[in-house]
């Protein structure tokens, strides 16, 4: 059935409804390589085989009567941080791993109502924390892809490494991510397909094990920005049970993907230029500039003054609302539960067993800059900078239409290359962040391969709920980056 492997969620979709495919056979295709290639991978927590035949064969009487959404059939995989009735939800944490919750997200609610047949839930870095996914209580999770000169296991970035890795290897046709400061850009690059951030409140949190709720964005990762369009129509919209969701109609992106850039004005952001930038990645962005511009458009020097303040502002603002959302895990109301003798005990010895180092450092942190006397010291300047951030943006779309920068600083790195210090590991989202911080839509796609075979992303910023505007120019850049390469490991075969 390798030819199966072959599909996009986009000609998948078209086979299914011309009936030259069944949801059933796709489905067990792709279950069937979850069972050859997963136990290496370990980019699922939990497989859902009897739910998925169950919606599958349900697709296809829908499509036998010539009904049936726009995902009907299609075999996804869902970030193990949206909960899903009667489906263990664990956010990769040991505090949550028996957790079967009686509600269902609103995103995987919508994607099952367009006829989304589930395979499980995805792994990912312990309560979305982490840029390697490797900080799973489930353990790490390997890239399919491999160095051209060695056998090494390379991360799949992080936190959404488990949709990343589960989309490249060819076992599902897309994936849900969340995006905090970079969880779905990131890993989509170090895996070699595409992924979007969208507008901060575009989709629902309803549902969503929250990191940092101000922050905090659920988007699409698939095989291409085609896939990915089709993925967000169905997962956007507004939800009256999120406060911060926003009442804007959902556009067809699918539509948005051919506009082309001509006329469109292209931002080069200068600070994003770093001291000591690898030679690749900027050879990569000076490329894509190229591409863009042949293509028609104008590109404009822009400046985000406060870039610089991007990083620790996030990690603090993030940390902060982190430490208050998993105050929530104390043993009384979610999860396991440490027995002692008295109410503290308990308390301390739950969160003590439950949580990983990563998060207890960042519990740690967030707790400290909330702290009496650090409060205005910390957490209120940084969400004072915050603004400036957001400020930055603004003026430059003024300017331009959309900003075009790298996605990561690096290819996918090796689980044992990985930086001891916290502080390296936090630099990879060095790209990323601004844009959460900002609220605006980003979005990655695959450009090229780096001298060691791995792939390497572009990232484009747009204004607010312009994420059609992204697809136009993101389109361009995949047509002319022409990224057919596959990872070593994949269901149908290495290309």
């Amino acid at each position: 059935m390798a030819e199966l492997h072959d599909f996009t969620l986009a000609s998948a979709r078209d086979a299914l409804k011309a009936r030259e495919i069944s949801a059933l056979e796709l489905t067990e295709a792709h279950l069937e390589a979850i069972e050859k290639l997963d136990d290496r991978l370990n980019s699922f927590i939990t497989r859902t085989p009897e739910l998925a035949r169950e919606q599958a064969r349900r697709a296809d009487e829908a499509l036998a009567r010539g009904e049936g959404g726009k995902l009907c059939g299609i075999p996804l995989g869902i970030k193990d941080l949206f909960a899903t009735k009667g489906t263990r939800t664990t956010a990769a944490s040991r505090i949550l791993s028996n957790f079967i919750p009686p509600y269902e997200s609103t995103v995987t609610a919508n994607l099952q109502k367009d006829g989304g047949v589930f395979l499980g839930k995805l792994n990912l870095d312990e309560f979305a924390m982490g840029s390697t996914n490797l900080t799973s209580a489930f353990g790490g999770v390997e890239n399919p892809w491999k160095y051209s000169d060695s056998d090494a296991r390379l991360v799949p970035g992080g936190s959404s490494g488990g949709s990343g890795a589960a989309v490249a290897a060819g076992l599902v046709l897309g994936a849900t991510g969340t995006d905090t400061g970079g969880s779905i850009r990131q890993p989509a690059a170090f895996c070699g397909i595409a992924g979007i951030k969208p507008t901060y409140g575009r989709c629902s949190r309803f549902g969503t094990v929250a990191f940092a709720s101000s922050l905090d964005q659920a988007g699409p990762m698939a095989r291409t920005l085609q896939d990915c369009a089709i993925m967000l129509e169905s997962m956007a919209g507004f939800d009256p049970k999120d406060a911060t969701s926003v009442d804007v109609p959902v556009p067809d992106y699918e539509a948005a993907l051919g506009r082309g850039v001509k006329g469109m004005r292209v931002g080069i952001p200068r600070e994003y230029r770093l001291a000591g930038l690898d030679p690749e990645i900027d050879a990569l962005w000076e490329q894509g500039i190229a591409w863009l511009k042949e293509a028609g458009a104008e590109i404009v020097d822009v400046s985000l003054p406060h870039t610089r303040y991007g990083l620790p502002t996030y990690y603090i603002v993030a940390l902060a609302e982190a430490s208050s959302n998993l105050a929530r895990y104390d043993g009384v109301r979610f999860g396991e539960r440490q027995t002692r003798d008295t109410l503290d005990g308990m308390y301390e010895a739950t969160r003590a067993a439950g949580f990983g180092d990563e998060v207890k450092r960042r519990i740690l942190l967030g707790t400290y800059v909330l702290s009496s006397g650090y409060y205005d010291a910390y957490y209120l300047r940084a969400q004072k900078v915050r603004t400036l951030l957001r400020q930055d943006f603004q003026k430059a779309f003024e300017k331009v239409d959309v900003l075009l920068t790298p996605t990561a600083p690096s290819g996918a790195f090796g689980w044992d290359e990985k930086p001891t210090d916290p502080i390296q590991v936090y630099l990879n989202d060095v790209f990323t962040v601004p844009a959460s911080l900002a609220g605006v839509p980003a979005l990655s796609v695959p450009a090229g391969l780096n001298s060691r075979g791995v792939p390497l992303g572009l990232q484009l910023i747009g204004r607010d709920f312009e994420e059609e505007t992204l697809l136009a120019a993101g389109h361009v850049l995949e047509q002319a980056a022409n990224f057919t390469h596959r990872p070593t490991l994949h269901a149908g075969g290495a290309a």
